[in-house]
Parts: structure tokens; C-alpha cells; sequence
């Protein structure tokens, strides 16, 4: 999977993951009305309206983005519809030939995480009979726990030559709590020769490389273990580059968070790939951004589109100036 993310970031000539990460306030007036007007305001409502919503934007974009990712917990929040919805979703971008990338940030001891890894890339067995559940391509993972939980997804990425993104160095504020935190050289045998301590994001970000080799596929330079770094911390970004050649990265806190194509240069590797950089609010809201207000309600999938094709000049003008 981790080829054909690269075939079509080649083809579209755009690095660019949408974020399909629906808030009701992000929905437009009309089509919370009709999906309330079928449903009432009800759980089943909610996700009718967002499902309606997920559909206009990727209806606008698919041919301009080699990728989506929508976020399980803006559909969680509806319960059980709002997980139809995201099923929904899933299946959908896929008939569009979109890469999906579950971003679930699952991540727990090893059998609850071979569940989790099982039901959003794996299969599932139902007495003789394997199921797909969830389907997604890629999804993300959270290491915290250790190798232990993130060990199965490796297994299940081999199996089914799919691959996950493990947070490194998230693009929240407040990540630097723990993950600067400094670690002792003796915790790892490169940080001793150096004579130094190391953030504990160095640290993560050496296991991703030595992850990334017990799975690559046979051929290509990329594995299928990639990487969660915020745009919004490019120095760490272009340290934790040079850790993980192999690592394809995807780098939150483009637009809303305040990233932007001159920060995003140092998460590409050479060969102008290894990167791929999402906006959620900053596409699926444009509409909401005084810069495509003209588009108003109606026209909310256009400014999605519209959105999309200035990111892409933003992160080409930005990898141009690089050369």
C-alpha cells in the first residue's frame, strides 16, 4: 500500500492527505435541515448529515488528493451511527481509489493491540470465514505502551502489505511534556556513543527506523512503518528525517494549526518524496475562512477544492525554493 500512496502522490503531484475530521458546526445549514428533516435531531440525524457532508467534499477533491484520513473520533462521538458513517466513509473513499488512513491512534498491550490491529487493516476470523471489518489502508499508532503494542500491527502490515504512521512528535502544543523529555544516554546504545542525552521523540523515532526494516516491501525505498510529525515543529522534523530515510512521514498542523509550505520542507528526503502533509479544518471548513467566503454554504465543496489546489502551489512553490 505504501507504493500505491506513492504512485498516486506522483501522479496528482500533490503530498496532500484531506482530513475528514466532520464537526457539526462545520456542516452547512441545508444539509443538517434535510438530514434532520428525515431523521430528526438524533444520533442518526448527526451521522446522516456528516455522512452527507464526508460525500460533497470527497466528490471535489478525489481527483486532486492521492489520500484521505478521517478521524474515528469525530465519528465515535455519534455512537453507533456515527460509526456507520465512518464505515461509510471508508468504503466510499476506496471506491474513489483513495488511499484511507485511519487515524484511530490505537495502541495498547500486545493482544488488545492485535485486535485493534486486526479489525481497522487486518482480517478477522468468523469461524472458517475471514472478514474485512473497518478496511482502512493505513491507520495510526500510538507507541507509548512499547514495542509489545505496536508489534501486531507490524505482523498484520507484512500480511496484508498495508502500513501505519506512529506518532513521534504530535503537533499539539502541549506535546513537549513528554515528548522532549530527555532520556538518560545509558537508555540506548547510539545516544551513549554520542555522549548525550536524547528527547524522548529521538528515541521513538529510532525505533520507527529499526521497525521500518523488519517491513519493507519488495520493492521500493519506502517501508511500510512511517511516522506522525507535526508541521508544526520543523526543526524536530528535520532531525527525525535524517533518523528514518526509509520512513514515509505524515505531518499534521498544516493551515489551522499554523504550519505552512515554508515549514514543511525539511520532512522530504531528496527524491521529493517521503512526506505527506494534511490539512483537515484548513479543507473541509474552507468555506468558513474569510479567504473563500465567496463560495458560501451552498458552495462549501468548491472552497474545499479551491483549498486544496492553493495547498498544493503552497507545498510546490516551498519544495521549488529547497532546489
Amino acid at each position: 500500500m505504501i507504493n500505491k500512496l506513492i504512485t498516486k502522490i506522483r501522479k496528482t503531484n500533490a503530498p496532500i492527505v484531506a482530513g475528514l475530521d466532520p464537526m457539526m458546526k462545520y456542516v452547512p445549514e441545508h444539509i443538517r435541515k434535510a438530514a434532520f428533516a428525515e431523521h430528526g435531531e438524533t444520533l442518526e440525524g448527526a451521522a446522516e448529515a456528516i455522512w452527507q457532508y464526508n460525500k460533497g467534499i470527497v466528490d471535489a477533491i478525489y481527483d486532486l488528493v492521492p489520500a484521505v484520513k478521517p478521524q474515528i473520533a469525530m465519528y465515535e462521538q455519534f455512537g453507533i451511527p456515527g460509526l456507520v458513517t465512518f464505515q461509510k466513509t471508508v468504503d466510499y473513499c476506496r471506491e474513489k481509489d483513495l488511499v484511507v488512513i485511519g487515524d484511530v491512534k490505537r495502541g495498547d498491550i500486545g493482544s488488545t493491540s492485535e485486535a485493534y490491529a486486526v479489525g481497522h487493516l487486518g482480517k478477522v476470523q468468523v469461524g472458517n470465514h475471514f472478514y474485512s471489518a473497518f478496511g482502512e489502508d493505513f491507520a495510526t499508532v500510538n507507541p507509548y505502551l512499547g514495542s509489545d503494542g505496536v508489534k501486531p500491527f507490524l505482523k498484520v502490515c507484512a500480511e496484508e502489505k498495508k502500513g501505519i504512521f506512529v506518532l513521534i512528535k504530535t503537533s499539539n502544543p502541549s506535546s513537549g511534556e513528554l515528548q522532549d523529555r530527555l532520556v538518560k544516554a545509558a537508555a540506548g546504545a547510539e545516544a551513549a556513543e554520542e555522549n548525550r542525552d536524547r528527547p524522548l521523540y529521538e528515541i521513538v523515532g529510532r525505533y520507527v527506523a529499526e521497525w521500518g526494516e523488519q517491513c519493507m516491501p519488495q520493492e521500493g525505498p519506502y517501508s511500510y512503518v512511517g511516522a506522525v510529525v507535526g508541521a508544526t515543529y520543523p526543526e524536530q522534523g528535520r532531525i527525525l528525517r535524517k533518523m528514518m530515510p526509509k520512513a514515509f512521514i505524515l505531518v499534521p498542523g498544516y493551515g489551522a494549526q499554523g504550519g505552512k509550505g515554508a515549514d514543511l520542507v525539511h520532512f522530504f528526503n531528496e527524491d521529493g518524496l517521503g512526506a505527506i502533509i494534511n490539512s483537515s479544518r484548513g479543507i473541509i471548513a474552507a468555506y468558513q475562512q474569510e479567504k473563500y467566503a465567496r463560495f458560501g454554504e451552498q458552495g462549501y465543496a468548491d472552497a474545499s477544492r479551491a483549498a486544496v489546489l492553493d495547498m498544493k502551489e503552497d507545498i510546490a512553490s516551498a519544495l521549488e525554493q529547497r532546489c
